[in-house]
């Protein structure tokens, strides 16, 4: 059925501390232009949590944030990051325009008097724990994988240790019997070691192969990334490979790095580069949801397309398979489809969608690129867009298709690519108005001539029909 919203993350990540309230925000967007949506909140464990508000109201197309608050906890999760027994359920319904905004207790006493008698639309968002308190414990522990863990979910959770919290965790590393492991998962994490002047970690055999651009990419050090590219300027070095045939710019990606990912790419480095999985730095942006390195190698053309080694999944497919929806949008690049058609830039166009972008996109008028290529009479676009499987029969929020837009924007010929792919002459909109009907009002005699030739009935002009497309 139709989703009627969309949140910021697939999990809840809380930030974890003993005996102290923790907090998550979740962010939730309407997709619903003509309706406001209502929502509410259930959790599989309300003896742990709270939630403010736990009911509400979502103007059109507008966005409204609640928080999740994790009681105080005398004992550590009994598994973590994840967390088997938390579950939130987020049920959203449209609702009534008579229902006012911020009026949770009223939202919340409709939604539990529909029961289920009406379709919802249910989300469901899983629970997480992170933060320094439960890395500093799971690296005590030896525990590698809730460490790796950890970082992946929590990838900014070094930016709270001080120099001091940053080489007392390593000395802990240090003395476990799993040390190598340990502190390879911190060092590849983004623990600054640079720092640890009392720790004396030796990185070179950390590093799994990398070199010091490597090391300085994963550790964000921007000025020694330009001095070290300024000394060597060949493009080998740029691109260097560590065991996993990962890059420099594969580190940055993945650490979500945005400022050193744009140093290595302005210095020249492959975009589309892959390691030994066949993984590129776009992918894995889109794996981890991160919406502005995704954006950022989009636009310095990563190729969306290009697919891993084992599953044979593109960044597109691995976004949508993590539920990034954010990331979805900017990787089917349907603004730029609709853009380039409205401009009739036909070479813009093609490469767009050679490469997987949508042709489904919709601006706040429901029109798609199919839409505005018809009415601005660009025949050439509308035949791309047809190749490519653009749905001919798509309706704006008026219910014009884009063989009213052709008619209305009176070029025979885009009108004649479009009947010639099989688009419904005798198509109505919301109003009772075909084609022909807009075609005789607008005096075409040419294209009401085709529209007949090509079967369109002059009995279904509706006696009421006086004017053409808004």
């Amino acid at each position: 059925m139709e989703k009627f919203v969309e949140v910021s993350e697939a999990e809840i990540r809380i930030d974890f501390a003993l005996g102290s309230k923790c907090r998550a925000t979740v962010y939730l967007k309407s997709l619903i232009a003509t309706s406001p949506i209502a929502f509410k909140v259930q959790t599989s464990s309300p003896h742990k949590f709270l939630v403010n508000p736990p009911s509400g109201l979502i103007s059109p197309l507008s966005s409204t944030t609640f928080q999740v608050i994790l009681k105080p906890q005398s004992q550590l999760p009994s598994t973590f990051p994840r967390s088997p027994s938390d579950r939130f359920l987020i049920r959203t319904i449209l609702a009534p325009q008579v229902l006012e905004p911020n009026h949770s207790e009223f939202v919340n006493s409709w939604f539990s008097s529909i029961g289920h008698r009406s379709t919802t639309y249910d989300i469901k968002l899983k629970v997480v724990f992170v933060g320094p308190f439960l890395l500093r414990h799971a690296v005590s522990n030896g525990d590698s994988e809730s460490v790796r863990n950890i970082i992946k979910r929590q990838p900014s959770v070094f930016s709270e240790f001080s120099t001091r919290e940053t080489e007392s965790l390593l000395r802990v590393a240090k003395q476990l019997d799993n040390s190598k492991e340990i502190v390879n998962i911190l060092v590849e994490g983004g623990l600054k070691v640079d720092a640890c002047s009392e720790s004396n970690v030796d990185v070179k055999w950390v590093s799994k192969g990398w070199t010091a651009l490597h090391i300085a990419v994963a550790n964000d050090r921007r000025e020694e990334i330009e001095r070290l590219l300024r000394v060597n300027r060949q493009q080998g070095y740029l691109d260097s490979r560590d065991k996993e045939g990962r890059t420099p710019l594969h580190l940055a990606a993945s650490k979500g790095l945005l400022e050193s990912a744009k140093v290595l790419i302005g210095a020249g480095a492959q975009v589309d580069g892959r390691s030994k999985d066949g993984r590129t730095a776009l992918f894995r942006a889109a794996a981890n949801g991160d919406c502005e390195m995704v954006k950022m190698l989009v636009e310095m053309g990563a190729d969306p397309t290009i697919t891993e080694l084992r599953l044979g999944r593109s960044a597109l497919d691995i976004a949508r398979a993590k539920g990034h929806e954010v990331v979805v949008k900017i990787l089917e690049r349907g603004e730029a489809v609709l853009h380039a058609a409205r401009r009739g830039d036909f070479q813009l166009l093609e490469a767009l969608l050679e490469k997987g972008a949508s042709t489904n996109f919709r601006d706040q008028y429901g029109l798609t690129a199919l839409h505005v290529a018809a009415i601005k009479g660009n025949k050439d676009a509308v035949m791309i867009l047809a190749e490519f499987r653009a749905d001919l029969e798509c309706q704006e929020a008026e219910g014009h298709t884009p063989l009213h837009m052709a008619v209305e924007g009176g070029c025979a010929q885009t009108v004649e690519v479009l009947l010639n792919r099989g688009a419904n002459v005798n198509v109505r909109n919301k109003k009772g108005d075909t084609p022909l009907s807009i075609a005789r009002f607008l005096g075409y005699e040419d294209i009401t001539q085709l529209l007949v030739d090509e079967g369109a009935v002059l009995s279904l002009i509706p006696s009421n029909s006086s004017s053409p497309l808004s």
